[in-house]
């Protein structure tokens, strides 16, 4: 399969991808540019597959799902232009989903908390906390080199007080994320609160997910570390409903979540500017459906990100981050045809013609 068009393409992987206008080659599931003058048909416009690097393939918002639905949620996956898939917790074998569709899903096993610190029947509950680095362990074990805890919640102990609490003993935590590294994994924590993000940067995890409570000197930090933060905006949308959930039971939380709708927007800005390595996600499979990271690109560019910023996190950013190299010199034929310049409206990354993985057709738009 030949191919000519503007391309997102590197040379070599360490190497920033740049805009080229070429010919291009697919020979045994891997691309390679033509430089002889070869003539090939025009496509469009060439990128790498999207990454969703906080997606619940096998979950929905009724709970985990049958093999047939979480096959048809990896399609859907797909048909938005998202080829790699981090499934950061579900308590089910996800892995028909992959091998039916060709999807690349890098799976963490399920969460980890407390009991009655999380969303009922998600987690794995750890009762002592002293256990909590064996637990890691094992499922970085039995994992694709990723693990994910719950690091804060809702403590309703407190009654009225209640608010968001960390879960783990920094030294507990520490530990733990050390013990993760040694059995060469990855830690993915789910941090809504301020509180919570100074033992995060302290144990060393390595990617905060949501994070809307960091502030500028956490921020700083986090960069300076090089923690990835995946900030799941559709998410944060979503911490005004969670606030008049809480209502006059649990007013203290119900002030922090929203607290944090209300600066959501500067708040975002300001991660952009720390440069901090920041990851495309969706938290599909719970409050957001699967196939929706149209959503989140459009509130990554209302909010202040500029379309290349866009194009690149959703693309190769996140792709090199989970050990993957985009569109360079013979590496997998992961790729969106478009008909629609991204550069000019960064949403034409979820409409793609067509979907290629391994340089075979993984879906087509009817």
């Amino acid at each position: 399969m030949a191919f000519s068009g503007l391309a997102l393409w590197a040379d070599s992987a360490s190497e920033h991808p740049s805009w080229v206008r070429g010919t291009w080659r697919v020979d045994g599931g891997v691309i390679r540019r033509v430089t002889d003058g070869e003539h090939a048909p025009s496509v469009g416009v060439i990128v790498p597959g999207m990454v969703d690097t906080h997606c619940h393939i096998g979950y929905s918002e009724t709970g985990s799902v049958s093999e047939e639905e979480m096959v048809e949620q990896a399609r859907t996956t797909l048909a938005s232009g998202v080829t790699v898939v981090r499934d950061c917790g579900v308590p089910v074998d996800n892995s028909p989903a992959a091998r039916a569709t060709g999807l690349h899903l890098i799976r963490c096993g399920r969460h980890v908390a407390r009991p009655k610190r999380y969303m009922r029947d998600l987690p794995i509950d750890v009762e002592d906390q002293r256990e909590l680095p064996a637990v890691l362990a094992s499922m970085a074990r039995s994992s694709d080199g990723w693990v994910k805890i719950v690091g804060d919640w809702i403590d309703r102990s407190a009654g009225a007080d209640s608010d968001l609490m960390p879960l783990w003993d920094p030294a507990v935590l520490t530990d733990a994320v050390a013990g993760v590294h040694e059995a060469g994994a990855r830690i993915a924590v789910h941090a809504f609160s301020h509180r919570v993000i100074d033992s995060l940067i302290e144990a060393g995890v390595d990617d905060i997910e949501h994070g809307s409570g960091i502030d500028a000197d956490q921020a700083s930090e986090i960069a300076a570390r090089g923690i990835a933060v995946t900030p799941t905006l559709r998410q944060v949308e979503l911490f005004k409903d969670f606030a008049a959930q809480a209502g006059a039971k649990y007013p203290v939380y119900a002030a922090t979540m929203q607290r944090m709708y209300d600066t959501r927007v500067e708040h975002f800005q300001m991660l952009l500017d720390a440069d901090i390595l920041l990851l495309q996600g969706t938290d599909a499979g719970g409050y957001q459906e699967h196939g929706s990271i149209a959503g989140e690109l459009g509130l990554w560019s209302r909010w202040g990100a500029s379309s290349q910023a866009v194009i690149d996190v959703s693309t190769w950013v996140s792709l090199r981050y989970l050990g993957r190299p985009g569109l360079v010199e013979g590496a997998d034929a992961d790729l969106l045809i478009l008909d629609d310049d991204p550069r000019a409206d960064p949403l034409a990354l979820a409409r793609p013609t067509s979907v290629y993985i391994g340089g075979e057709c993984a879906w087509q738009r009817p």
